[in-house]
């Protein structure tokens, strides 16, 4: 999986904004913690796992040449910390295909970091104040 460095600078009360190589997004919570200025950090999961899954499946349909009209994707957390992902073909296609189509569902990169144990390292950075006798 090819990454860009992912930097978050904070904003008023929980808002941040999230840079991503030339790409800016921001993240927020619902009122009354903040602003809702943007998605939250769990919906902006849910929206990488729902985004992965569907470019999975359109990239296998435009391998095979398969005639996949449409696919849709609406993911949303349930029971327990479950993730639940509905997964809508629309087009030509045969049984076999739509089955090969929704196992390439559970395969997309985000899926199946998802669904692994994931090590998350933590690590302190020191970042450099500004010297006031510069200023």
């Amino acid at each position: 999986m090819i990454t860009r460095i992912v930097s978050v600078a904070e904003g008023g009360r929980l808002t941040r904004s999230i840079a991503i190589g030339t790409h800016t997004l921001t993240a927020d919570e619902p009122e009354p913690l903040s602003a809702d200025a943007g998605p939250t950090p769990g919906e902006m999961l849910l929206a990488a796992l729902g985004s992965c899954t569907s470019m999975a499946v359109r990239a296998l349909a435009n391998r095979h040449g398969w005639r996949l009209d449409r696919v849709d994707v609406a993911v949303r957390f349930g029971a327990q910390g479950s993730i639940v992902k509905n997964v809508g073909l629309t087009g030509d296609l045969e049984p076999a295909q739509r089955e090969q189509l929704l196992a390439a569902a559970g395969r997309c990169p985000i899926h199946r970091l998802l669904t692994r144990e994931v090590t998350i390292v933590t690590v302190p950075a020191l970042l450099a104040e500004p010297d006031a006798s510069h200023v």
